[in-house]
């Protein structure tokens, strides 16, 4: 899915971000449902050993989600297993400019969407990173 956007010649820094959501909307169902999958848990194990990549780690600290007490970890462990249980995927939200707390709050109201709603809003968030990494990636 990824590489669709590359064969079609180098990129304009304008339309790219509508290119891949075009490219991601046009996929099947299966398609969609491993773009999610890839996306690590908000303040989950991976942040806590240092393994998510540099720009998720930039995202969540921004967000304080690496500074979360222990109250917050465990709310954020215990939303995160019962979402994918529910869903099957990660909760997915685009961070940068939220606090942890209103994520945490956003994470709670989102945990009973339904599973259609819910995959809509985790695809309208792919979006919404995917746009503003590569506005940070374009402006540097």
């Amino acid at each position: 899915m990824g590489s669709r956007a590359f064969d079609m010649g180098p990129p304009d820094p304008e339309v790219l971000p509508s290119v891949m959501r075009q490219i991601v909307e046009e996929a099947d169902q299966d398609a969609k449902l491993t773009l999610l999958r890839a996306h690590p848990d908000l303040a989950g194990k991976l942040a806590k050993t240092g393994a998510l990549t540099d720009e998720s780690t930039s995202e969540q600290a921004s967000a304080g989600l690496d500074q979360c007490t222990e109250e917050e970890f465990s709310a954020f462990t215990e939303l995160n297993e019962r979402y994918k249980t529910r869903f099957g995927f990660p909760y997915i939200l685009a961070v940068r400019g939220r606090h942890r707390t209103e994520i945490l709050e956003n994470f709670k109201a989102r945990v009973d969407n339904t599973p259609e709603v819910e995959f809509r809003e985790a695809l309208d968030q792919v979006h919404q990173i995917a746009a503003l990494r590569l506005e940070a990636l374009f402006s540097s």
